[in-house]
């Protein structure tokens, strides 16, 4: 199967080129950066690594994930994976991720940090907390048990344009999941293990960033648990996400 990998990317010159590297060549067809608005030389050292760079200057996490799936529209994959640019997830473990796509198991397999090892200070309190908060709140709205939210995740493309993706910052990871369950798509968690990140964060790093996204996080389950899905899978383009 060709698998893709979109790496959204902001100011992230210190270890985009460690991302890279990381991923394995032999199993991955294409290796996309969507630089959401760096300062600093994220977009050269990128394209020095061997990726193909997608400038997207409206901010948002979401937003460089469209962006980086429009793309794609031309010559699509058969799975899509997401990986940040911070070298916190080592994607290394991109086989095993993707493992139960390949052995038709599942459609959707998110990178569990919570069932991986993980680094001590990696992951902060109050992100393991709202971590646990917005994975109880998925089990209990939509009968779908995940232990986390975590940002390394496997999709089938197909899949991926049925759920017809809308978030264009930080309700990004748990959209996918709360649609994914309402639509009830095979989905699975591999555990992943989990480092200190290379830089500052920008959600969990500052309160501010930390209280937007749990409140997005949290609007973003319950919302789509009373919002009528899509029937059919949209046609992703780059006009579509604006």
């Amino acid at each position: 199967m060709r698998i893709a990998v979109i790496i959204p990317a902001l100011d992230e010159e210190r270890s985009i080129a460690k991302v890279v590297a990381d991923i394995p060549r032999d199993l991955v067809t294409e290796i996309l950066v969507v630089d959401n608005g760096s300062k600093d030389d994220t977009a050269r050292v990128a394209a020095t690594a061997g990726a193909r760079v997608i400038f997207e200057p409206s901010a948002g996490y979401g937003q460089a994930c469209l962006t980086g799936i429009a793309a794609l529209a031309d010559s699509p994959p058969e799975i899509v994976v997401f990986v940040d640019g911070d070298y916190s997830d080592r994607p290394r473990e991109l086989r095993a991720l993707v493992a139960p796509i390949l052995r038709d198991e599942a459609d959707f397999v998110v990178g569990s940090r919570v069932l991986g090892a993980r680094e001590p200070g990696a992951l902060a309190p109050h992100a393991r907390w709202g971590n646990w908060l917005a994975t109880t709140m998925i089990h209990l709205l939509y009968n779908c048990r995940f232990s986390d939210l975590g940002p390394f995740r496997a999709i089938r493309y197909k899949t991926l344009l049925s759920l017809d993706m809308q978030d264009r910052d930080y309700g990004w990871t748990a959209e996918m999941q709360a649609k994914a369950a309402r639509s009830e798509v095979r989905s699975t968690e591999v555990p992943v293990s989990y480092h200190r990140r290379i830089g500052t964060s920008k959600i969990t790093g500052t309160v501010k960033g930390t209280v937007l996204a749990g409140w997005k996080i949290i609007t973003t389950i319950l919302k789509y648990r009373f919002t009528r899905l899509p029937s059919a899978s949209p046609v992703v383009t780059k006009a579509s996400i604006g």
